[in-house]
Order: structure tokens, then sequence, then C-alpha cells
């Protein structure tokens, strides 16, 4: 019975908009789990050569790919059991090796002082 509840949950999880991962943190995360295996950065030195490197994972999936794929078990690799922020977080961090990464969002510029954003009455 808590399976039927549980899997609406996850559809509308899977289904919602993606959420902004922080570069910083899917690195680290990147590091710690996936480098022993895969390139993570073009830093990195070494690594397995039959898996693909991030970048070439960024080449061919997109964000809701690779989502979903690292929510299950994945065969050969580590059952890292990543929360969802931990997963936005990694996903955020392989778009950023492909050779076309997401831009980070522009900071929101400030209203001019005194007008709060309004509009100003005409003369």
């Amino acid at each position: 019975m808590k399976q039927a509840l549980l899997l609406p949950g996850l559809v509308v999880a899977l289904a919602a908009p993606a959420v902004a991962g922080d570069l910083d943190n899917g690195r680290k995360l990147a590091e710690h789990w996936c480098a022993a295996c895969h390139v993570v950065s073009s830093d990195q030195k070494r690594a397995s050569v039959d898996v693909p490197t991030f970048e070439d994972v960024a080449r061919r999936k997109d964000a809701r790919a690779l989502t979903l794929f690292l929510t299950k078990p994945h065969g050969q690799m580590p059952d890292m059991a990543l929360s969802q922020p931990e997963i936005a977080d990694i996903v955020a961090w392989i778009e950023s090796q492909g050779p076309n990464p997401v831009p980070a969002e522009p900071p929101q510029d400030k209203p001019p002082s005194g007008l709060s954003g309004a509009i100003a009455p005409s003369k």
C-alpha cells in the first residue's frame, strides 16, 4: 500500500520544474562519488578509459534524463542514495561541463533608488 502512495509523489517530483543546482556543491559531490571512474572536470588527470566523461554525458543527456538516471541505482556505479538537492547539484555540474553549458542566472538589478520599481507619474 505504501508503494502505491509513493509512486504518485515520485511522478510529481520528476515532472516538477528543475531546481537550479549549486555548481560548487555539484563539483564536490562529483569529485567524491564520480571521479574514481569519470572525468568530472577539465583539470582531472586520471579516470577509467571505458566510461564517458562528464563532458560527453552533457552532450548526450539533458537535465531531465540525468535527473531520472541519478534517482535509480545504475549497475556498476555505487549506490549513492542522493537527495533531490544533491541530484540537482550534480546535474548542474554535469551541464556546466558540456559544450553548451547553461549560464548561471544573472543577478537581479535593484530598482532605481527612491522609486522601488514603480512607474514614475507623467508630468
